[in-house]
C-alpha cells in the first residue's frame, strides 16, 4: 500500500483520510481518546466495546459528528471467535482495515498467594491473548492491502512490575515480546509478497506503555496512594489520555513507516 499523491507531497489536510481504524476498548478512557485523535486525523473509526450498548451508541453518535464516521462493535476479546468476528465485521462494513489498536484490558488485583486460577487466566486472556487473536485476524487483510498499522497498549506495570498485579504485569509485559516478534514477521510477509519498497507505508507493529493516566480506572485509588505515586514521578502528576492518544496517532501515520518493533513509554519519567 503506497502513499497517495497528496500524502506523499504533504498536502493532505488530514493525514489518515481514507483509513479505517479499529480500537478495542474504544469507548472509554484511553481508548476513547485514541478514537477521537484518529478521527480528528481523518480516519473512519470502529470502536470495540464489551458491554453497555447505550454508552457505546452515544459515543458513536458524538464521535461521528464532524468526522469521517464511526461504528461500534460489541465483543469479548478474551474469546478468539469474537476477535475474528469483530475484525470481519469491520472489514465488511467499511471495506478495509488499516489500523488496529489493541487497547482493551482489565485488572483483577491480588497478591500471588491469594490469586485464583480464574483471576490469572481472565486477565491474561483479555490483555495478552486477545491482542494476539485480534492481530492474527487482521493480518491477512493488511498483508493483502500491502500495509497497515498495529499498536498495542501496554503499561508501566509490564516494565516495572507492581505488588498485587502479577497477572496484569505479566500480560502487559508479554505485549513487548509480541510486538517485536510480530514486527519482524510482518516485514517478512510484505517482503515475500513483493510489497516492500521506497513508496510502501509498510506493515508496522509498535507498543505504547503508559504510566499513571487519569481515567475511570484510577477512580478507586485512594488519594493518599495517588499522592505517593505522584511523588516519585518526575513531572509530578498523572498523565492524560490525550497524551497517550497523541503518540498512538503519530505511530499510525503513513510517515511513521520507519518505526516498528518499538516500545514507547509515556510515564512522566517514572521509569527511565
Amino acid at each position: 500500500m503506497s502513499k497517495t499523491n497528496s500524502q506523499a507531497t504533504g498536502l493532505a489536510a488530514k493525514p489518515l483520510t481514507g483509513r479505517v481504524a479499529l480500537v478495542t476498548g474504544g469507548t472509554r478512557g484511553i481508548g476513547a481518546a485514541i478514537c477521537a485523535d484518529l478521527a480528528t486525523q481523518g480516519a473512519v473509526v470502529a470502536a470495540g466495546y464489551s458491554r453497555d450498548r447505550e454508552h457505546a451508541e452515544a459515543f458513536r453518535g458524538a464521535l461521528a459528528e464532524g468526522h469521517a464516521g464511526c461504528s461500534v462493535h460489541q465483543g469479548n476479546v478474551g474469546m478468539p471467535e469474537d476477535c475474528r468476528r469483530t475484525v470481519a465485521e469491520v472489514i465488511e462494513q467499511h471495506g478495509r482495515l488499516d489500523i488496529l489498536v489493541n487497547n482493551a484490558g482489565i485488572t483483577i488485583d491480588k497478591t500471588i498467594s491469594r490469586m485464583g486460577d480464574d483471576d490469572w487466566r481472565k486477565v491474561v486472556d483479555i490483555n495478552l491473548s486477545g491482542s494476539f487473536f485480534m492481530s492474527q485476524a487482521a493480518l491477512p487483510h493488511m498483508v493483502k492491502q500491502g500495509g497497515g498499522r498495529i499498536v498495542y497498549i501496554s503499561s508501566i506495570a509490564g516494565q516495572m512490575g507492581n505488588i498485587g498485579q502479577s497477572n496484569y504485569a505479566a500480560s502487559k509485559s508479554g505485549l513487548f515480546g509480541l510486538t517485536k516478534t510480530l514486527a519482524r514477521e510482518c516485514a517478512a510477509m510484505l517482503a515475500k509478497e513483493g510489497k516492500l519498497g521506497e513508496e510502501s507505508i509498510g506493515l508496522t507493529v509498535n507498543c505504547v506503555a503508559p504510566g499513571i493516566i487519569a481515567t475511570e480506572m484510577l477512580a478507586h485509588v485512594p488519594e493518599k496512594v495517588m499522592d505517593r505515586m505522584k511523588a516519585v514521578i518526575p513531572v509530578g502528576r498523572a498523565g492524560r489520555a490525550d497524551e497517550v492518544a497523541r503518540v498512538v496517532g503519530f505511530l499510525c501515520a503513513d510517515a511513521s513507516s520507519y518505526i516498528t518493533g518499538q516500545v514507547w513509554a509515556i510515564n512522566g519519567g517514572w521509569d527511565m
